[in-house]
C-alpha cells in the first residue's frame, strides 16, 4: 500500500512528457497518481507507420499499467480531467470527481488546429492519436478499394488524387510513404486500376518544407519526395477543403482523400488554468515549468511554451522528455527545501525520414541526406521505443518491408469510408 501521508503529485498525461516525470520520481517519497483518458503510451514519433499500414497498434504503444508495474509509488488511472483549480489544489474528473493534489503536471499535449476552419477536420482529419491512424489507414485503402470499383473515369481520378496539408516532419513522412504504397506496395494488386498512377500532393503554404532544417536540407528533402513521385507544392495556402478536394486560391484539385499535417493547438485544459495563453493555446511558464503564480503547478511538453539560450523549445519528443524530467527534479528540491533549478533544453538535433533509403538529419553542423541519414533515423527510433518487444516487432516489420516493400498492417477496420465522412 501507498503511505497516504506522503506528497501527492498528480499527472495528467502518459505521453513523453508525463511517463518520464513519473519515472524520474521513481525513487522519491511522494505518491503518484498519473491519469489519462487511455490505458497506453503512445511512441507518436512512428504514429505515421501505422496510418500507412506499416506497422501496427500495438508496436508502436504498450500498457501505461505495464511500463510502471514495478514502480510501487504510482498508481495509474485512466480518466480524463475536465477541469483544474490551481490555488484549490484540485482536479475535476470528466464524471463531477475531484482529486487532490500538492504538486501536479499538466501534460495533455496537443490537439490539431485548422485556422478557424473547424468544418474541414472531417474532411482532412490530422495525426495525433491511434484512433486517428486507423481512420486516415481506412481512408487509404478504401480508396484505392473504391477507384477500383467504379467505372467513372473523373471519380477514379479524384480517388487517386492523395492531398497531404502541411510540410513539416509529420506531412513529408505521410507523402513519401504513401508514394511508396501506391508504385510499390499496392502493384500488382489490382485488376482495373493502376496503383502508380495515384497522384500524391504535399502542399506547404510556406516556401519550402522542413522549415525546421536548414535550407539546403529542405531542398534535398523536396527533390527526393520528387524522386518517389511526390508532388511538392510550396507557396500553395489552402483556401478551402470538403468532400470534393482542396481549393488552392481559384484552383480546386479533385481529391477524395486530404489529410492535415499543417498545425497543432494546444489541449483545451489549458484554458480551465485561469492564466494567459498565447495564440497557440499554450501556457507561458516560468523558468523552472511552473505556472505563473502557482509554484505547485507545472506544465511541460507541447502545452507549455519556454524560451532556453534565447529560443523558443520545439514540442518535440526530446523537449517533452527532458521537461518532464525536469519536472520531476524541481519536485524534488522543493521537498527538500532547494531552490528550483532553470529548465535548459539540450538540442540534439532534427530527423526526418522521406521514404525508402531517403532522409534527412541536422545535429548541430553535422547534416546527412539520402541513404546514411535514413539508417540514422531508423536506429534512433527503434533505440527509442519502449520495451523490448516493440523494438524486435519493429525492426522485424522494417526489415521484411525492406526487402519485399510489403506492408502486414493493411486491413481495413470499422466501418466502410463514404465520400466526405
Amino acid at each position: 500500500m501507498i503511505d497516504a501521508a506522503l506528497p501527492h503529485v498528480v499527472i495528467i498525461g502518459g505521453g513523453f512528457a508525463g511517463l518520464w516525470a513519473v519515472r524520474a520520481l521513481a525513487d522519491t517519497p511522494v505518491r503518484i497518481t498519473l491519469l489519462d483518458r487511455g490505458n497506453h503510451h503512445l511512441f507518436q514519433p512512428l504514429l505515421y507507420q501505422v496510418a500507412t499500414a506499416g506497422l501496427s497498434a500495438p508496436d508502436i504503444a504498450a500498457p501505461l499499467r505495464h511500463i510502471l508495474r514495478n514502480q510501487p509509488n504510482v498508481t495509474v488511472l485512466m480518466e480524463e480531467v475536465s477541469g483544474i483549480d490551481p490555488a484549490g489544489h484540485r482536479i475535476t474528473l470528466k464524471d463531477g470527481r475531484h482529486v487532490d493534489f500538492d504538486y501536479a503536471l499538466l501534460a495533455t499535449g496537443a490537439t490539431h488546429a485548422y485556422f478557424g476552419h473547424d468544418d474541414w477536420a472531417k474532411h482532412a482529419p490530422g495525426l495525433k492519436s491511434l484512433d486517428d491512424a486507423l481512420d486516415i489507414r481506412r481512408r487509404i485503402l478504401s480508396a484505392f478499394e473504391r477507384a477500383e470499383a467504379t467505372d467513372d473515369p473523373e471519380e477514379r481520378k479524384a480517388l487517386l488524387t492523395f492531398g497531404i496539408v502541411g510540410g513539416g516532419p509529420t506531412g513529408v513522412e505521410l507523402a513519401g510513404t504513401m508514394a511508396e504504397i501506391a508504385r510499390h506496395t499496392l502493384n500488382h494488386e489490382f485488376r482495373h486500376i493502376d496503383p502508380s498512377h495515384a497522384r500524391v500532393m504535399l502542399l506547404e503554404a510556406g516556401p519550402r518544407v522542413l522549415s525546421s532544417f536548414d535550407p539546403d536540407l529542405s531542398e534535398k528533402a523536396r527533390l527526393q519526395l520528387q524522386r518517389l513521385g511526390v508532388d511538392v507544392l510550396t507557396g500553395a495556402p489552402v483556401a478551402a477543403i470538403d468532400a470534393e478536394g482542396v481549393q488552392l486560391g481559384e484552383r480546386h484539385i479533385p481529391a477524395r482523400t486530404v489529410l492535415w499535417a499543417a498545425g497543432v493547438a494546444a489541449s483545451p485544459l489549458a484554458c480551465t488554468l485561469g492564466v494567459p495563453l498565447d495564440r497557440a493555446g499554450r501556457v507561458s511558464v516560468e523558468s523552472d515549468l511552473s505556472v505563473p503564480g502557482h509554484p505547485h503547478l507545472f506544465v511541460a511538453g507541447d502545452l507549455a511554451t519556454i524560451q532556453s539560450d534565447g529560443r523558443p523549445v520545439p514540442g518535440v519528443a526530446p523537449a517533452a522528455k527532458q521537461m518532464g524530467k525536469h519536472v520531476a527534479a524541481v519536485i524534488r528540491d522543493r521537498l527538500a527545501g532547494r531552490p528550483a533549478k532553470h529548465f535548459r533544453y539540450r538540442d540534439f538535433g532534427n530527423l526526418a525520414t522521406i521514404g525508402r533509403m531517403a532522409a534527412v538529419v541536422q545535429l548541430g553542423r553535422w547534416k546527412l541526406s539520402g541513404a546514411l541519414a535514413w539508417w540514422f533515423w531508423l536506429l534512433a527510433h527503434v533505440f527509442f521505443l519502449i520495451g523490448f518487444r516493440n523494438r524486435l516487432v519493429v525492426m522485424l516489420n522494417w526489415t521484411w518491408a525492406y526487402w519485399t516493400y510489403q506492408r502486414a498492417a493493411r486491413i481495413i477496420l470499422g466501418k466502410e469510408l463514404k465520400p466526405g465522412s
